[in-house]
């Protein structure tokens, strides 16, 4: 039997065809497999694949009626086949052709559907030119290449008005363009530079390793390069940090193969972030020591109340221990965020069991408030390597948030699973939900969402720890929102890591 399901595991990863089992028995129908095609089709590694339900491959793509087709299928239990638009990890549209079925137990019930995915991208390209006349299209693009070649002076200037350092190059990397932003950050000429190999401009500065790395190897696999970071101490204008964006330009005629860099200089921008993560630092350290002997003074206070003091004098003194508790716990955040940014964050990993800290982080916050109930249901894990109050904090986290942002909402759900070697912890609750375009910055530090800012006071920090802690885990942390419907934010761990994973 062992034998049977280690010869089906390998037959499904010698698949081309993308193979995915989502498990029918959990809410939203989550992930439990997938085979290494699929990973190779969409870009996205297991890890990222796991618990997540299939409509994380639309992203913002979700007014295509074959979702609707595909719900359907799900809620009647029956097999459907669809064209469907999904989305790279890298934002590559490509065409599906998904075949979905349900598996069913001995009692007729669906457990389980299986998809089998292939992409027709290239098949829908085809179709949609000779749709949309190919010969038409072809002879406008001429006409419009004809012209930007003819505004090649105008496009010139806005070139160089651009406030980022522009370098040009040819396959060979010798410098065929640079704007006048570039020769004033780096202070040097036209005729030092153009004409020039990159690597030996100004007597070799410009010879980086990391910057070699990009060009001679990440560069060549015609992905972009975003963001990329380089830091070089150059003569005469000292250290400088850079984020470079590079693209290989393809086209016709005298422009054939062209490397595009944009270089960026953070190096102030850095500074700043840097002296206000010492501020914050600094702050959050100094503010610890007597926020501590307050905290101190005010539980003795309430335990050596006089009997005959007033009801008013005890709700002040209430009141008063609350707003310093508040205090104590985002002074606390601050202090993470500043670990997490200097990287001396502390994880201190033991086994604990994982189901029983979850359902005491809900008890315990079920006690502090009146206006939610809070309903957990499910089981993760009895037996979890990790940092137990760490975790804890993240639920503790997610809880308040959904209390918080849901005033009008009675109620929050709380579920556990285990999704294939995963734990998978999810938050529902029914408040004002969170745009599309907002899902990835509100992990973000400092971000928080224009309406939200407008209604509930906040840093904006939380779950940018909540996002670091579970990252350090080797897990991820995402949302499910809609306005006006609520959020989900689950996240999952691994139950085994890798030594090597971060």
């Amino acid at each position: 039997m062992k034998q049977d399901l280690s010869l089906l595991i390998q037959a499904l990863d010698s698949s081309i065809s993308g193979i995915i089992l989502t498990d029918n028995q959990q809410p939203d129908n989550p992930i439990i497999y997938c085979n290494r095609a699929f990973e190779h089709i969409t870009g996205y590694n297991r890890q990222e694949i796991i618990g997540h339900n299939c409509r994380f491959l639309q992203k913002e793509d979700r007014n295509q009626k074959e979702r609707q087709i595909l719900r359907k299928a799900v809620e009647e239990g029956n097999e459907c086949v669809v064209e469907i638009r999904n989305y790279q990890k890298n934002g590559t549209l490509f065409w599906n052709e998904l075949y979905m079925s349900p598996i069913k137990d001995e009692d007729g019930n669906v457990c389980y559907f299986i998809g089998v995915q292939n992409d027709i991208t290239r098949r829908k390209k085809a179709e949609q030119e000779l749709l949309h006349q190919q010969e038409i299209m072809e002879s406008q693009i001429r006409e419009r290449t004809k012209s930007l070649r003819e505004s090649e002076d105008y496009l010139s200037s806005i070139v160089q008005t651009v406030r980022e350092s522009l370098v040009v190059l040819n396959p060979d990397f010798k410098v065929l363009s640079v704007n006048d932003h570039f020769l004033k950050t780096f202070k040097v000429t036209k005729e030092e530079t153009e004409g020039k190999l990159l690597y030996e401009l100004g007597n070799g500065q410009w010879n980086i390793p990391k910057l070699k790395e990009l060009l001679e190897n990440i560069l060549p696999t015609n992905n972009p390069v975003e963001e990329f970071e380089v830091e070089h101490d150059f003569p005469h204008i000292g250290k400088k940090l850079m984020l470079l964006n590079a693209h290989r330009v393809e086209l016709e005629g005298q422009y054939k193969d062209r490397i595009l860099i944009a270089i960026e200089d953070i190096t102030d921008r850095r500074e700043i972030e840097r002296r206000k993560d010492d501020f914050l630092s600094i702050a959050s350290h100094e503010l610890k020591t007597p926020l501590t002997t307050i905290k101190g003074y005010v539980q003795m206070m309430q335990r050596l109340l006089p009997e005959n003091v007033s009801e008013k004098f005890k709700d002040i003194l209430k009141k008063t221990g609350l707003y310093v508790e508040r205090l104590n716990t985002l002074i606390a955040e601050l202090l993470d965020v500043s670990r997490i940014q200097t990287g001396n964050i502390e994880l201190h990993t033991e086994p604990f069991d994982f189901d029983k800290a979850v359902y005491e982080a809900v008890e315990n916050i079920q006690s502090a408030t009146k206006t939610h109930q809070i309903i957990i249901r499910g089981k993760g894990s009895n037996n979890y390597s990790g940092d137990e109050s760490h975790i804890v904090q993240v639920v503790n986290n997610l809880l308040s948030n959904a209390i918080k942002y849901s005033p009008e909402s009675g109620e929050v759900d709380v579920y556990l699973s285990r999704v294939s070697n995963f734990i998978k912890v999810s938050v529902k609750d029914s408040g004002m939900g969170i745009k599309v375009e907002d899902h990835k910055k509100i992990f973000d530090r400092f971000y928080r969402v224009g309406e939200i800012q407008q209604r509930f006071p906040g840093m904006g920090i939380g779950l940018y720890v909540c996002d670091q802690i579970i990252k350090n885990h080797g897990g991820t942390l995402w949302v499910e929102s809609e306005p006006g419907q609520g959020s989900t934010f689950s996240f999952t761990l691994p139950l085994e890591r890798n030594p090597n994973d971060k």
